[in-house]
């Protein structure tokens, strides 16, 4: 592994409390891949970890509710020919998905009063808009 894996700010992806599997994997690679374990999987044990500060565990187990299998969450690779491009594959991906889950949320939306221009330029135009139709029913045209 490359080191660390930054989720955000000083808060990084434990080693220690990454659990990893390995798995015969799909796809090209001949006959080198009915013999080798290159897929990876990783588990990470969201509800019991102590490296995420209080707030974070707790929007991330919200967030990630529909994923976690027995409060882990499990993140799968197999895109690779070689495990450990897999394994890293899979720890960057399980970083992200924990940076985007743990992020706070967006500041509400302030409703603002439509400025008076834009409300009289939009009358206008449609006004505009309504005399070009009218024009065009053709009366006065005649003999």
């Amino acid at each position: 592994m490359s080191g660390p894996y930054r989720i955000r700010g000083s808060v990084a992806l434990p080693e220690a409390e990454l659990l990893w599997r390995f798995s015969r994997s799909s796809g090209p690679g001949g006959q080198h891949v009915n013999t080798s374990d290159t897929q990876a999987e990783v588990r990470f044990d969201l509800a019991g970890t102590q490296s995420l500060p209080p707030v974070w565990k707790e929007r991330a187990l919200e967030r990630l509710a529909d994923r976690l299998v027995d409060g882990h969450v499990v993140v799968r690779a197999s895109e690779h020919r070689s495990q450990w491009r897999n394994r890293e594959t899979a720890a960057v991906r399980l970083a992200a998905l924990l940076a985007e889950a743990t992020a706070p949320p967006p500041a509400p939306r302030r409703k603002r009063k439509v400025p008076r221009g834009v409300n009289e330029r939009r009358l206008r135009e449609k006004k505009q808009r309504s005399d070009v139709k009218r024009g065009r029913t053709g009366r006065g045209w005649g003999p």
